[in-house]
This record gives C-alpha cells, structure tokens and sequence, in this order.
C-alpha cells in the first residue's frame, strides 16, 4: 500500500493527543463516517449547513404529515448493518424496516400493470401477461444477475485509487459479466424481447438518474439488490435511517452541529487542516466531505489548489438527471394506490431525450410514493401523505422553473387524474413543491443534479472522485459524487471505504471499521 505524502507525519504525532476529524455534511455518507471513526477512536465534529440531519435523505414534517425529502426505497440494509455492528449497536433495535411485497408496482400507458415481486413464481406470471415467451426466461435472468452481483459486489466495496485497480485479478475475472459495449437496455434485450418486460426490468437506473438507454450494463445488480433482498420501507420514513444513526453518533460522543455551514475549508499548502463556519474555526487531522461534491469543491476549496477536478473540468463532466417534486397531503386514503407506483410515459424513448437535453418532458414518467398504506405515522388518521416524483432535466438547459413550476403543477395532477388518482386539487390540505433550482439553491446541489454525477463508463471507478481525494491531501469523499457511486447501499459503501482510509492514514484503530475489501491498488 503506497504511503500519502503526510502519512509518516500522521503516526509520528498520533501520540500527542486524540486525532480530529471534521465531517462536512449529515447525510447517510456523513453521518456513518462519523460513526465509524469515532468507533476508531477520533474525536469528530460534524459540521451541517441545514437544521436537520439527513441531507437528501431528510424529512418534511408539515400540517402533521411527513414526507421523505429524496430517496423512499431503502434497499439491502446488510451493509448498514454492519456499521452499526461496528458500533457496538443492532440496525433491527434501532431502525423498524417494513420489507415490502409487491416491491413496487408500475403502470404502462394501456393500462397494464406489472408487480415486482420476488416471488419467482408470482414473477413469472406478471412478467407472462406482457410476454409469455419472456416470462421463461425469468429464472435464468435472476440467476446470471445473481453470479453478476457476486462477481463484482467485492470490486465495488474496495477503492479505486488508480488505473491499476482494475488489473487486479477478480476484476478481470468479472470483466466477461460486465459488457462494457453494452448498456442496462442492451443486456436486458439478451433475455427479453418484449420491450415493456426490458422496461421493467431496467427501472432501477432510477437510482442512478440515468437512462436504461445509457445507464452501463454493470447496473443490472442493482435489480439483483430487489429481487435477492428486498425493497424496506423504514417506519417513519426513510429519514429514520439519519435519525438513528444521529443518535447512535451523539452517543458515541460525536459532536453534530446543525444550522452551521462550512465557509471554507482551510489549507496548509495542499493539506487540509480544518473547516471554517461562521460560528469559528475547527482544526482537523482529517477532513471528510459528504457534501454535494461538484457544489462543496466550487465553493469551499480554491480552485488553484486543484489540479485533476478544477472548475472548469468539473463544469465539463456529465450530470444526472433532476427531478420535479410535489409533497401532497390529502384528505382521503388511497388504499388502491400502491406503496410505490411509477405511472411510465406513453412514449419513454421521447421522455428521455427531454430529460437528457435539461427539458421539463411534455409527457413525463411520474413517480408516487402513497407510503400511508403501509405506515400510519406519516398522517393525520384517515388522511395520505402522497410523494410525487417527476425526472427532469438538471439546470444545463434552458428552462425557466420559476416561470413554468405552476403550469408544470397542474400537468403532473392533471396526469395523475388520468392514472386514477382522482380529485387531488381540491382534497390537499398541505402541499410543497420543488424544482431543479430549488435543489441547487436550497440544497446546494451542482446543477440541481439530484443523483450527482452521472455514472457512464468515463465516471466510474478510478474515474470518479477518489475516496481519498485525490487532488487534495488530508481530504476523503464519501456520497453518491465519490466510488462506488450513488444509492443508500452505495453511499454506505463510500462511507467504510472512506473511513477506512482515515483511520489508517492517522493510526486511529482501524480494526474496528468494517472491512470494506480494501485492497488497495494506487495509481
């Protein structure tokens, strides 16, 4: 493992006094990061711009319902697990998961729906009322996608610190399952011929914000993930994840500090040294970023100390999707309404060339969470707490929000009457409504690009931000920017692999950060 240029200094001071680390950001990544370092023995600070925890994982409450800020499927929660494992705590006595069946339901144009279930039988059937010649591959899919996500689960768990990480001998072994000529689409249409069945199966490029038409073909594990673990919905929420892993974090002594933004992080030389907000300095050992990473590297770090992700290079890279938001309470129950419904665009191929060039599609795929059918704490009785998700493009193109939001409004629910969804207007009795601006400007996210930076082949692995960041010393990434990308599971993955560079690279204990298969192959 090759030494960072500070390292040698690090363990020659670490007895002089109790390392510190400064955390940018309370979000999942942020959050057990500080989790995990405490655990190995740092004193941590977490310093967080917004009056709550979370992040893009934060909540709403309002007129007494709460609503899920960003991400509603909380997906393989083994790997959160094992953080608070880590931490001397159970996920199960900290955290109420409701496992889901069906999954998720989605709704074509005609009419047709389709349950995802991982019941392979009941699969089966729903898959045969599309295509019942599709409908027998079934079996052989899961199985492929299974060995698929066994190959390269260990790969994604590790750092990519440089080009000869992919030389390693398990990542050329895995390289005949990954077609990388192929994308999500083009491997599916190996198995499925019908192209609604391919549609079905390629919904979780939704995680990423991308395309199935564009998302890497590596991404089918991530329907491996549904199908072999489970879609939970956390009771409260799925802001109860950064609650309790607040909690836990405070108990360990960690020092979370909310409704204070970093200003600037602070440098001697290239090495960071410690974060400053307007409430005074921090000094660190160590900084750990799980900010929005295009935003927080414009804004907090000068752009001469950058070499590899300066501002005009991160201005260059591709971005993920937006989305359009609408949080509804409704007088009423929807109890016909699935947990999760996507109603999908007439025409999806035109529906996506909108979203990739930064329009407000005309005939937009409109994702609803209606989680008061599963959990009663998210409203008043006999009242829903609806979620509605629109893709859109991120702010590189030409849309005026604030000008169309409301004409924008009334075509969702408009659509949604359509789907079945009947007398919204006149039934909500508390409602907020977001845009790709408002992302970027109340949630600092870079271009309102709510996924981060879009995973094509050119920004993955060695070629997205490095966990410990590359351009800059004493600084690591964890979050959806940073490998292995974005996604609950994978932002907790960052979170390991980060904090296990920390504690080596400071001689904190780093037996006590679960192993995230770290072996480390530097550029």
């Amino acid at each position: 493992m090759n030494e960072v240029p500070w390292k040698l200094e690090a363990r020659q001071a670490a007895e002089i006094g109790r390392r510190r680390v400064v955390v940018a950001g309370a979000g999942p990544g942020g959050l057990a990061s500080a989790m995990l370092l405490a655990s190995a023995g740092a004193e941590v600070t977490v310093l967080e711009r917004l009056d709550r925890v979370g992040g893009r994982t934060s909540s709403i409450t309002q007129d007494g319902f709460t609503f899920d800020v960003g991400p509603t499927f909380y997906l393989y929660p083994e790997v959160l697990a094992e953080i608070f494992e880590a931490c001397g705590r159970r996920l199960e006595d900290e955290v109420d998961l409701v496992r889901l069946d069906p999954m998720y339901r989605l709704r074509f144009e005609d009419g047709v729906t389709f349950e995802a279930t991982p019941d392979v039988a009941r699969l089966q059937e729903q898959v045969a009322r599309i295509s019942p010649e599709d409908a027998a591959n079934i079996p052989a899919y899961l199985a492929e996608n299974r060995a698929k996500f066994d190959a390269f689960s260990p790969i994604l768990k590790r750092p990519f610190l440089g080009p000869r990480a992919l030389m390693q001998a398990d990542m050329l072994k895995a390289l005949p399952l990954f077609r990388p000529w192929l994308t999500v689409d083009g491997d599916l249409k190996r198995w499925f011929k019908h192209p609604d069945v391919r549609l079905a199966f390629s919904f979780q490029s939704k995680y990423l914000g991308m395309s199935p038409f564009k998302c890497p073909s590596l991404f089918t594990i991530v329907a491996h993930v549904e199908y072999g673990h489970g879609v939970f919905h956390p009771r409260g929420g799925c802001n109860a994840i950064p609650q309790a892993m607040a909690r836990v974090a405070r108990q360990m002594g960690v020092d979370i500090r909310l409704n204070e933004p970093i200003e600037e992080l602070l440098f001697d030389g290239r090495r960071a040294v410690g974060a400053r907000t307007s409430q005074g300095s921090y000094d660190a050992d160590a900084v750990v970023v799980n900010a929005d990473f295009a935003s927080a590297m414009t804004r907090l770090v000068p752009d001469r100390l950058r070499r590899r992700w300066t501002d005009a290079k991160i201005a260059k890279k591709k971005y993920s999707c937006s989305t359009f938001m609408l949080y509804l309470g409704v007088e009423g129950r929807f109890d016909h309404l699935h947990h999760h419904t996507i109603f999908l665009s007439k025409d999806y191929l035109k529906n996506i060339k909108e979203i990739d060039a930064g329009q407000a599609p005309e005939d937009p795929t409109i994702y609803v969470q209606n989680a008061s059918v599963t959990d009663a704490t998210l409203a008043p009785d006999g009242h829903s707490a609806l979620y509605v998700l629109v893709p859109v493009g991120n702010l590189h193109g030409d849309v005026d929000w604030e000008a169309i939001k409301q004409d924008y409004r009334a075509k969702v629910l408009r659509r949604l009457e359509k789907m079945g969804i009947h007398d919204i207007e006149r039934r909500i009795r508390t409602k907020k409504m977001v845009t790709p601006q408002d992302w970027e400007h109340d949630m600092a996210i870079y271009r309102g690009a709510t996924f981060n930076l879009a995973h094509n082949l050119g920004q993955m692995l060695h070629w997205r931000p490095q966990n410990r960041f590359e351009d800059l010393d004493g600084v690591y990434l964890t979050g959806g920017g940073t490998h292995p990308g974005s996604g609950l599971p994978t932002i907790f993955e960052s979170a390991k692999i980060a904090s296990k560079l920390v504690a080596e690279d400071l001689s904190l204990a780093a037996e006590n950060v679960p192993e995230p298969n770290l072996a480390e192959v530097a550029g």
